[in-house]
């Protein structure tokens, strides 16, 4: 049986980039299993180049990616699928296409040669309906939305595919403050009540902070600082990483640090 509980991924000596431009030199990373990880750090540092490497979206130039200590290139597609999801930066679908549509697309990697919606499947696209409130939108097509109810009925898809990791690539940009929190609340509860290891790449230091159980902060490729989400925001962090001064105080819900930022250090 798999232990869940052990690092579901990892990298050993991974390096991404594109074409003759290398992003990620060489990282060695263990994610968590069982928790809110937010990856953050400034424009270009290669924290949306990982995720997608990790969601095998984007192949390795020298070293490797294990899910669940297996090597990610020897998996077969469907296999990943089946445990692994990622929600990408601006997602897209063809016009005309319904919420429900949409969601059904994630069980996929669940079916046959030839697909048949069996009532298993059904259920799953139903559950992934309730759990993001996209039920009572079902029959709307996507263009009809808002930004916060697209992004929730994509995450819809995402969890129609039933698996242990989930990915979400900035799921907050273009929205709005409530729609922000919708989301990042989601992800908290896919977590708490679904057992899920979500990773999420997020800008919003406070909120990466807020939700998360860990971060990790990057710079230039490389991780600057990996552990408990109340631990890694720092006055060195702020200047190292982001050029900045700043005021940390406590979150009186949380009890973790959150930035008030006053200066740029460069």
């Amino acid at each position: 049986m798999t232990d869940f509980s052990s690092a579901p991924l990892s990298t050993d000596k991974l390096r991404l980039g594109y074409g003759s431009s290398v992003i990620i030199p060489e990282l060695d990373l263990r994610l968590a299993g069982g928790q809110v990880t937010s990856i953050i750090g400034p424009n270009g540092c290669g924290k949306s180049t990982l995720l997608r490497a990790l969601a095998r979206l984007l192949p390795a130039s020298r070293g490797q990616i294990e899910l669940y200590g297996q090597a990610l290139h020897s998996l077969h597609s469907k296999e990943i699928a089946r445990r692994l999801a990622i929600l990408p930066q601006g997602p897209t679908a063809p016009e005309g296409l319904s919420v429900e549509e949409l969601v059904w697309f994630g069980r996929h990697p669940h079916q046959g040669r030839f697909p048949v919606r069996r009532p298993e499947d059904r259920e799953a696209v139903e559950w992934a309906l309730d759990q993001t409130g996209m039920r009572i939108f079902a029959g709307r097509l996507l263009e009809a939305l808002s930004g916060g109810q697209r992004q929730r009925a994509w995450i819809a898809m995402s969890l129609a595919q039933q698996t242990e990791i989930l990915l979400l690539d900035e799921p907050t940009t273009y929205l709005d403050l409530s729609h922000q929190l919708e989301v990042l609340h989601l992800a908290q509860r896919l977590n708490r009540e679904q057992g899920k290891t979500v990773v999420m790449v997020l800008h919003d230091l406070n909120q990466a902070v807020r939700y998360s159980d860990e971060i990790i902060a990057m710079k230039g490729g490389e991780i600057y600082a990996q552990g408990p989400a109340g631990q890694v925001l720092t006055h060195d962090l702020l200047r190292d990483v982001f050029g900045l001064k700043g005021h940390l105080l406590e979150d009186p819900d949380t009890g973790k640090p959150y930035v008030i930022p006053y200066a740029l250090t460069r």
